[in-house]
């Protein structure tokens, strides 16, 4: 008999856990795609109405989005999408220039035809794109993916994944910096043709200068006047 009232709570505490897993993913989705700006507060309420859910489950995904360095959560304030200062930023892109090299390195080893094909096609998209930043940002986007994808490392993929919840912080992008998108494209193009030559340190070294060159607009874009 203990047993079978005992049960009961283990499927209700499950039945918690898998919902703060939804709620976790929810609202991790929302901070990438801008519904929460940094600096901006998610109330926990609001959220709970928003997800149909009760408050348990919310309490547990701003614990895991704490932990995953998306949201500060203080007494006096609730939850806080965190914000990055100019030093969070320059240590995030010194690790993206590092992942991103070591990416288009095995890409230039691994990479098939087919990927390569599709590398240079988003190339072309983002040609015919011209002033629209939203677009290419997303162009942008896609071929990174894309360059990982073509690694062929399930860790490199990992830790890019792992990265790319910080830059979900980071407002705006770089392409409505005016000259960045033509700038990005050429140096993107440098990148795939190491990678259909095979070059793998070319394709290294092209990698982390262009992730160098995003770095300084994207500290322009933000801290400077």
């Amino acid at each position: 008999m203990p047993k079978n009232k005992e049960k009961p709570a283990e499927n209700k505490l499950n039945f918690e856990t898998s919902l703060g897993e939804g709620v976790h993913s929810q609202l991790k989705d929302a901070i990438r795609e801008g519904r929460y700006s940094p600096g901006e507060r998610i109330r926990e309420a609001e959220v709970a109405v928003w997800l149909n859910v009760s408050r348990t489950p919310v309490r547990e995904a701003f614990r895991r989005l704490q932990s995953d360095g998306l949201i500060i959560l203080t007494p006096w304030r609730g939850a806080q999408v965190a914000e990055l200062d100019r030093n969070q930023v320059v240590e995030l892109y010194a690790m993206r220039r590092v992942l991103e090299g070591t990416a288009a390195g095995f890409a230039a080893l691994h990479a098939t035809d087919a990927e390569i094909d599709y590398l240079f096609e988003l190339l072309r998209q983002d040609e015919i794109a011209k002033g629209d930043p939203a677009v290419q940002a997303n162009l942008n986007r896609l071929f990174h993916e894309t360059l990982y994808a073509a690694a062929r490392n399930r860790y490199l993929l990992k830790a890019s994944n792992a990265l790319a919840d910080s830059l979900a912080l980071l407002r705006s992008t770089t392409y409505e910096i005016p000259g960045r998108p033509d700038t990005a494209r050429q140096e993107h193009l440098l990148i795939v043709n190491a990678i259909k030559e095979g070059n793998s340190d070319k394709a290294d070294l092209f990698a982390r200068a262009h992730i160098e060159k995003a770095t300084q607009a994207r500290l322009a874009l933000l801290f400077e006047e």
